[in-house]
């Protein structure tokens, strides 16, 4: 997939999540997902190289550097619990679709426990 491929498909997905709500606290050009104020997903550009940034588990992230080429420590992030994806052969929907819904997940985890009752009503609604 290319960068634009990765970051529509990323959005896509991070749209239909529930309470997922974009934004542009950095500016016009870096989209921001987050669920209940906390980030999730970031999307940016960097020497006109497009990518996306998630949350990821430390153990899982150090797996996906050694296996994916595309994908490197957050860019701008804290290295060890952010990951970066960048165009690549090897990147697609299915997992993109894992590892946005795995960022949201982790997030989601650290909600406190009100922040997790009003998730759990929506997504009840939903």
């Amino acid at each position: 997939m290319t960068g634009d491929e990765i970051q529509r498909v990323a959005s896509a997905i991070a749209t239909k999540l529930p309470k997922a709500e974009l934004s542009y606290p950095f500016g016009d050009g870096i989209p921001v997902f987050k669920v209940m104020d906390k980030m999730f997903m970031l999307s940016s550009e960097i020497h006109g190289k497009k990518f996306i940034n998630l949350k990821c588990e430390p153990q899982h992230a150090e797996m996906l550097r050694d296996i994916y080429d595309s994908i490197h420590t957050g860019y701008h992030m804290d290295k060890r619990h952010w990951i970066s994806i960048y165009d690549g052969d090897q990147i697609n929907q299915e997992l993109l679709t894992d590892l946005v819904q795995s960022s949201y997940e982790l997030v989601t985890q650290k909600l406190t426990k009100a922040q997790k009752n009003i998730l759990k009503m929506h997504t009840a609604l939903d």
